[in-house]
């Protein structure tokens, strides 16, 4: 998977997925199974007995050894190979990789790449982590489409005017333009749309108990390859932030995402909801929960479409607008991650103009 950058953290799965069962997922190519052990640390090994290959994922737990499902090899969190039935001496080559994890909250991260993470963490997400002024809740998609267009998909929030229109999408959203700023040295994309005096859609009217008209802001925060953090803020129409900050008549929402590249053509959506109010409210946390899983559905439904016609494309050109500025330039980063020159095609003034790059 040239295209994916490595030394890299990504969500490997939902905390709560992780127990003293055996989780198999597979991030940037790498075949891995997690499990929790007796004093509560997860482990993360290669999912491959190295005697014939079996997925130690079939197989299953003593205590903290994780016993392969065919011959029997042993292994401990260590990926060190213990026991080899009918034989006292271990094989040479029979360890296993391990892979350095992150719990964080409701995400558990996991570190892709042929060196330490050393001193780089997960990009911090306290609203999943504790924050007692916040309340969340979680989710996760398969989607069978590259990285990238996931990455598209979430620069580009225009689409919820027409592909999630029953739900969050209004008029005004595609209508507004989007501010982008561009910072390569954090390789970060920041994404600005703030509308006045606009409607309500029913993903906030149901949980906020706002009417139309409202003011609504989107701010987005993506980090190149693997974190992506939409701040929302929803409030009744004419009523801005007071001089010092304070933001008393508003209701903010920091919608995360977790973007997992499993394979060349399929991606992990880790999805995060996290709201500043009625935080002990079940009924707005389930009603959340079920809209934003509506949302994820049809962006997968639309994103599995789009996989399959790139497959069958043998022109291979695409049209570029204003509205790609930050997906190109998200793109460029992913690219530069890896080495490659990234989209040299086309770029975006200041202005929105497309033009070839030279």
């Amino acid at each position: 998977m040239h295209h994916v950058p490595e030394n890299q953290w990504y969500v490997i799965a939902l905390t709560r997925e992780i127990t003293d069962g055996l989780l198999a997922r597979t991030v940037c190519g790498h075949d891995i199974v997690c499990y929790r052990v007796p004093d509560g640390r997860v482990v993360a090994l290669r999912d491959r007995c190295p005697h014939r290959r079996y997925p130690l994922s079939r197989g299953r737990l003593e205590g903290e050894s994780l016993v392969c499902g065919y011959h029997g090899f042993s292994f401990d969190c260590e990926g060190r190979c213990i026991s080899v039935p009918g034989q006292e001496l271990v094989p040479p080559r029979s360890d296993v990789a391990t892979y350095p994890i992150v719990e964080q909250g409701m995400w558990t991260w996991v570190w892709i790449g042929d060196r330490s993470p050393g001193a780089i963490r997960p990009p911090a997400t306290p609203w999943i982590a504790g924050d007692p002024h916040w309340s969340a809740v979680t989710g996760m998609a398969p989607i069978d489409c590259r990285f990238e267009l996931l990455v598209d998909n979430l620069l580009d929030l225009s689409h919820e005017t027409y592909l999630h229109r029953a739900n969050i999408g209004t008029p005004e959203v595609a209508a507004t333009p989007v501010h982008t700023r561009i910072d390569r040295e954090n390789s970060s994309v920041l994404l600005s749309r703030h509308m006045e005096g606009v409607e309500c859609p029913p993903f906030y009217a149901r949980t906020t108990g706002l009417a139309s008209p409202i003011d609504r802001w989107q701010d987005i925060e993506y980090f190149a390859p693997s974190y992506y953090q939409l701040n929302v803020r929803i409030a009744p129409a004419g009523r801005p932030p007071d001089v010092s900050g304070a933001d008393p008549d508003a209701f903010h929402l920091k919608i995360l995402y977790g973007l997992t590249p499993s394979s060349a053509d399929r991606t992990y959506d880790f999805w995060a909801v996290c709201r500043d109010f009625s935080l002990d409210d079940e009924e707005v946390s389930a009603t959340l929960d079920a809209m934003q899983q509506k949302i994820v559905i049809e962006d997968v439904d639309a994103l599995n479409i789009l996989e399959r016609r790139i497959a069958q494309d043998t022109d291979g050109t695409e049209a570029v607008a204003g509205i790609d500025r930050g997906a190109l330039a998200a793109r460029r980063m992913i690219a530069a991650l890896t080495g490659a020159k990234g989209d040299a095609e086309f770029e975006i003034d200041a202005e929105g103009i497309v033009r070839a790059r030279p």
